[in-house]
């Protein structure tokens, strides 16, 4: 069981921390925090720059704690609450499916952190006394 969790952790921490750094550093064909943020003002978000800040920090730190196992509680909300703030400023409104951009993927992410979180992060993880 604990190498599904380490699995589970890494994939889904180290994709949300290269997200992270897509918003804050443009890094992997990412934007950066003036791209993001003025993405973020076209779809009604303001102060765009800020909330990319925001939103960057949480993917970047919430998907390196996920993946290393540590404070999850903690991951798992960062990484809930950016997923329902994608739900309810992007995907939600189109619908369930992936297909035409809904929240089908969003949902997946947000059961695989909260379930996580429930089960424990396993033997292979950083723990501190």
């Amino acid at each position: 069981m604990s190498y599904g969790l380490l699995i589970i952790r890494l994939i889904v921490g180290l994709t949300f921390a290269g997200h992270g750094t897509q918003k804050l550093f443009g890094w992997f064909g990412g934007h950066g925090l003036k791209g993001t943020g003025g993405w973020l003002e076209s779809i009604g978000v303001k102060p765009g720059v800020l909330m990319a800040l925001f939103a960057g920090l949480a993917e970047f730190v919430g998907g390196l704690l996920f993946a290393a196992g540590l404070w999850l509680p903690i991951a798992a909300l960062l990484i809930v609450i950016t997923m329902l703030v994608a739900i309810f400023t992007v995907s939600g409104k189109n619908g369930y499916w992936i297909t035409q951009n809904g929240l089908e993927y969003n949902l997946a992410l947000i059961a695989v952190a909260i379930g996580v979180a429930l089960i424990g992060p396993g033997a292979y993880a950083i723990h501190f006394a």
